[in-house]
C-alpha cells in the first residue's frame, strides 16, 4: 500500500501506458467500496488496525462505501504517475493505489500524498507555521468560523434565547427548526456570533457555544 515496509513481490510494468491507466480509472469513480489498509486507525476487535499490523497480524476488513468524484492523471513518469483525486472524506488513497495496481495486474503502491483541499480549505491559501510564528499580526491570517463553514445556514436568536443557548438549554422563542435542517450558525440580534446550534424535534439546541454572553 505504500513505500514503507518490505517488498513482497515484483512485476514488470514497462508495458503499462498512460492510456492503459486512464482506461481503467472509470472503474474507481462514483460510489465504490474500498477495503481499508492494515495501517489505518479503524478499530476491529477493540484494537486499531495499525496496532494489529505492528504486531505482524493481518485480519479481514469490511468494505467501506466511499465516493470518488474525479480521477485525473496530471503527471506521467512511467512507472510512476501523479493522480489528482476528488473524493469524499473517508476515502483511502493507499487503497486506491493498491486497487489500481491489482486491476492492471502489476501491483502498485502510494509513494507520496499531498492533500490539496478539504472542504473550503485549500493548500494554496494555507499559511505555514513559520509564517504564523514570525508574524507581528498572526490574527490577520485567521478566518472566522462563519467563513470556514459557509455551507451552514444561519439564524438570529431572540434575545431571550441567547441566554438559553449559552447556558446549554434549547431556544424557545426563535423560529422553529424544520425537518430538513440540521446545524446552523446562531447570531444575536446585534450580530454577535453566539453558537452553532443543532435542530432536534423542531427546536434549536446548542451544539458548540462560542460566546459567554
Amino acid at each position: 500500500y505504500d513505500a514503507e515496509g518490505d517488498i513482497v513481490k515484483q512485476k514488470d510494468a514497462t508495458h503499462i501506458t498512460q492510456a492503459s491507466v486512464e482506461a481503467i480509472l472509470p472503474q474507481f469513480t462514483g460510489d465504490i467500496e474500498q477495503y481499508p489498509p492494515m495501517y489505518s486507525a479503524i478499530k476491529q476487535g477493540g484494537k486499531k488496525l495499525y496496532e494489529l499490523a505492528r504486531e505482524g497480524k493481518t485480519v479481514e476488513r469490511k468494505a467501506r462505501a466511499v465516493c470518488i468524484d474525479a480521477l485525473n492523471i496530471v503527471e506521467w513518469r512511467a512507472p510512476e504517475f501523479v493522480l489528482d483525486v476528488t473524493c469524499s472524506s473517508g476515502t483511502y488513497i493507499r487503497s486506491l493505489a493498491y486497487d489500481i495496481g491489482e486491476t492492471l495486474d502489476v501491483g502498485a503502491y502510494l509513494s507520496g500524498l499531498v492533500r490539496t483541499r478539504s472542504g473550503r480549505f485549500s493548500l494554496e491559501n494555507a499559511v505555514t507555521l513559520e509564517t504564523l510564528q514570525n508574524s507581528e499580526t498572526p490574527a490577520a491570517h485567521l478566518i472566522s468560523p462563519a467563513q470556514a463553514l459557509t455551507d451552514y445556514p444561519s439564524l438570529v436568536l431572540a434575545d431571550e434565547d441567547v441566554t438559553e443557548i449559552v447556558h446549554g438549554r434549547r431556544a424557545t422563542q426563535t423560529t422553529p427548526a424544520t425537518d430538513t435542517e440540521d446545524l446552523a450558525f446562531a447570531y444575536s440580534e446585534n450580530g454577535e456570533f453566539i453558537a452553532i446550534v443543532k435542530a432536534r424535534h423542531g427546536k434549536w439546541y446548542p451544539h458548540k457555544v462560542f460566546s459567554g454572553a
